[in-house]
């Protein structure tokens, strides 16, 4: 499983340690990412995704897992969330014909 955030991209960061003599040695910057069930309106189910904190704030702001989707751009989410998205645009476009 990679160490990337599935909504918004975040990934694993390269820099260095520095020691007090300046001694440089690389190390990773691992994103803080946690399991996390969202609701989906539109598909009226929940959706388990591996999401940052940061991420899910950017949801809540946004107005729910399926507004963060549709306003999104493709090339900054992921596989999984792609398919996501393309689910709920799907689903919003028969409700649109069948109402």
């Amino acid at each position: 499983m990679s160490r990337r955030c599935t909504l918004t991209g975040t990934q694993v960061l390269v820099g260095n340690n520095v020691s007090h003599a300046k001694n440089r040695t690389k190390r990773r910057f691992l994103p803080n990412l946690q399991n996390a069930t969202l609701i989906s309106d539109a598909l009226k189910e929940n959706v388990h995704l591996r999401v940052t904190p940061r991420a899910l704030s950017t949801v809540d702001r946004a107005g729910g897992l399926d507004a963060f989707l549709l306003g999104a751009r493709d090339a900054n989410l992921s596989p999984e969330a792609l398919r996501l998205k393309r689910r709920i645009q799907r689903k919003i476009a028969s409700a649109a014909q069948a109402g």
